[in-house]
């Protein structure tokens, strides 16, 4: 708790960022500030902290109302993907890496973890659990290939953070699924046969996951679906189509294995509400759905609240994003910060989400090891020559999330201001305290406002284009 000396000390400062701008009499509750900046002079650093105090703020105000509660939350986090965990498996950094990533107290503490099921963009290799010639029994499965280093630095984030949450997804059926005959390019086939080897293959996966130490929670059947890249493995996939290999397929099969994994529908872009939309109403696909997972790369965050207001019953998630070096959104750090905090931890829960997942946990130098983007970016940038881990702009916008809100969190409500302007959110955690992410997204001027819950508030001031998380119980 902050002390009515250093309180005092800090009314007095001039004003800079992490100071409060008019003491309130009769001073009430506390509030930490941990601020990254656009410059980077300030990295999910503790700043002077605030006191809530008696009076009527003048000026922009964020007013929390504890009283109106939306979604809970699962967890922020990214994906281990192949070349990720070969990164952080092997890097001499790897327990710091680790522990800056998982661990709640001495790290950022994620809490989400997105793996794909076999290969993908990022991986080192073209492998599923069961390649070759047909298997519709699927007596050659086996995970083999994940025991090296994928498992291991799973487990190893599980023992750092036993709350996180495990969601799979796969880029691609095996190649004898295929019409394409290929891991890259083509469907999954759609006769009987196919898909209920298709399904167990999935049940499978996530039943040798469990026995290696690894619950799958959640579960979406193609990674985005309306998608068919040309040069790594992936396969389009119709929401009639998902619909029917959910509801007689893959739901059935998960059931009759006894496992509680919950499936996600769609787990594509914004820009399309009525692909997940009529995976939902098909009634024999909807018993067996949990929600509807999310991407970034078309539309805005406002998607996910068209569809969770037609299906209210469903829960929305938010699964990927990739920084790249070449997106007008992400070319430095400063724009990075600024976008997927307005867009993923602010957009992204505002409309529901109950997770925050960006891409790779771990890309090198050249933004690889890939079969594709060679301008993504990563949590952190292993280089594994000089030994190094530099931490990017997707590791603060995650922290200023996951280090202070927590599995079962309750978004609560708050106003904001606008793109712009002074954007924010706020939840409630399970024991008790608050936590309010605030982003000022002007991109040249420091922006004051005030934060008002229970008839108390204080003031701030956040210079341009960084993002502060105030915590109080």
């Amino acid at each position: 708790m902050t002390s009515r000396a250093t309180f005092a000390a800090a009314m007095a400062a001039t004003l800079v960022l992490g100071t409060p701008l008019a003491a309130q009499a009769t001073p009430w509750t506390a509030v930490s500030v941990w601020a990254t900046t656009a410059d980077q002079n300030k990295l999910l650093t503790p700043l002077p902290g605030a006191v809530f105090g008696r009076g009527t703020p003048s000026g922009p105000t964020i007013t929390i109302d504890e009283t109106k509660r939306y979604q809970s939350m699962t967890g922020f986090g990214a994906s281990f993907t192949d070349s990720s965990a070969w990164l952080v498996a092997n890097s001499p950094q790897r327990d710091a890496i680790m522990t800056k990533l998982f661990d709640p107290r001495r790290g950022i503490g994620l809490d989400f973890l997105r793996q794909p099921i076999g290969a993908s963009d990022f991986s080192r290799s073209l492998f599923s659990y069961d390649n070759g010639s047909a298997d519709p029994t699927l007596s050659r499965f086996s995970v083999a290939h994940d025991q090296d280093y994928i498992l291991p630095v799973l487990r190893q984030a599980l023992r750092l953070n036993p709350q996180t949450t495990v969601m799979a997804t796969p880029w691609s059926a095996p190649d004898w699924m295929k019409t394409s005959g290929s891991m890259i390019g083509g469907s999954v086939r759609t006769d009987d046969q196919t898909l209920r080897a298709y399904a167990d293959y999935l049940v499978k996966f996530v039943q040798a996951y469990g026995k290696a130490g690894v619950p799958v929670s959640l579960l979406s059947p193609q990674n985005e679906p309306e998608y068919s890249p040309a040069d790594y493995p992936g396969a389009t996939m119709t929401a009639a189509d998902q619909a029917r290999f959910i509801g007689d397929y893959l739901g059935p099969a998960l059931r009759s294995a006894g496992l509680r994994t919950g499936i996600l529908a769609y787990d594509h872009n914004w820009d399309d509400t009525t692909y997940p939309s009529t995976v939902l109403a098909d009634a024999k696909a909807a018993q067996y759905t949990a929600g509807v997972a999310w991407h970034c790369y078309g539309g805005n965050p406002d998607a996910q609240s068209t569809v969770h207001d037609a299906f209210p019953r469903k829960d929305a998630y938010f699964t990927e994003c990739s920084g790249s070096q070449s997106a007008n959104h992400a070319n430095t750090f400063a724009d990075s910060l600024d976008w997927q905090t307005e867009h993923l931890i602010i957009g992204g829960t505002r409309n529901w989400a109950k997770s925050v997942v960006t891409w790779n946990v771990a890309l090198d130098p050249s933004g690889g090891p890939t079969m594709h983007c060679t301008t993504c970016t990563g949590a952190v940038t292993v280089d594994n020559t000089t030994g190094s881990a530099t931490y990017n702009a997707e590791y603060y916008v995650l922290g200023q999330a996951s280090k202070f809100v927590k599995p079962g969190a309750v978004r609560i409500d708050s106003n904001t201001f606008g793109p712009g302007n002074v954007e924010d959110v706020a939840f409630r955690n399970p024991d008790g305290s608050t936590a309010l992410v605030v982003l000022n997204a002007d991109a040249t001027n420091a922006r004051t406002f005030n934060v008002s819950a229970h008839g108390r508030s204080f003031s701030y001031a956040l210079p341009a284009k960084a993002v502060a998380t105030f915590t109080w119980r």
